[in-house]
């Protein structure tokens, strides 16, 4: 992130969608609209050429999808956090982005409010898992995924986190902020933050939302 504040990419093919938010971020002081992109493809070509911090994504989008390219630029770069956007709050689309790399979901009928929170929360490295919803969506899915596909090496893996970590896990994927998971335990928020980096170090995913849909695959989370 920028001294300029949090650089935004907007890939959507409804140009009233990319002209609206646009309007709405770019009000906001902390936040830039650094692009805009009317495809998958062009949504890799620009986050390579701007190196926004978040992509506001569109799922069902010509040329490339949303899933495919988020999948694209998460294996492409380490720093850009994609934030899925959909019509619908329980979309199997959104689970396979959120499988491909996506650090969140928002709906496209969100507040301006909302929408700039979302960003914030995603740029900061936290994930945008609102239990009322992601938890919803995850834990249904997860019950028609079969046997755990997200990382291959950490099928398992769960065996090496200790009880505390197993606990920060399970919270992670209820949707709750480093800051709750802090609440809850009685622990200090750097605390928090330790067990998580160590979390992904030892199951091999690259955030914490994967790590909340691997805890449903794995079946550390059932449905509730």
């Amino acid at each position: 992130m920028t001294g300029g504040g949090i650089r935004v990419l907007i890939a959507d093919d409804q140009m009233m969608v990319r002209e609206g938010f646009s309007v709405l971020l770019g009000a906001m002081p902390d936040i830039e609209v650094v692009g805009e992109a009317v495809n998958g493809r062009e949504a890799v070509e620009r986050v390579r050429e701007l190196s926004p911090d978040v992509v506001l994504m569109d799922i069902r989008m010509p040329e490339l999808n949303g899933i495919e390219a988020t999948r694209q630029i998460v294996a492409a770069d380490g720093t850009a956090k994609v934030l899925v956007l959909t019509t619908f709050d329980l979309d199997e689309y959104v689970y396979q982005a959120l499988r491909a790399g996506a650090s969140g979901f928002l709906l496209k009928d969100a507040s301006a409010r909302r929408l700039a929170e979302g960003v914030r929360v995603v740029a900061s490295g936290e994930a945008l898992l609102a239990p009322s919803v992601t938890k919803r969506l995850i834990a249904e899915f997860a019950k028609l995924s079969g046997t755990p596909r997200l990382v291959p090496a950490a099928r398992g893996a769960y065996g090496d986190l200790t009880d505390r970590e197993t606990e920060v896990l399970v919270l992670i994927a209820q949707g709750l902020s480093n800051a709750e998971i802090a609440q809850c335990l009685v622990v200090a928020e750097s605390t928090i933050k330790t067990h998580v980096s160590r979390i992904l170090v030892k199951l091999g995913l690259r955030d914490r939302t994967q790590a909340a849909v691997f805890a449903y695959e794995a079946r550390l989370v059932t449905p509730g």
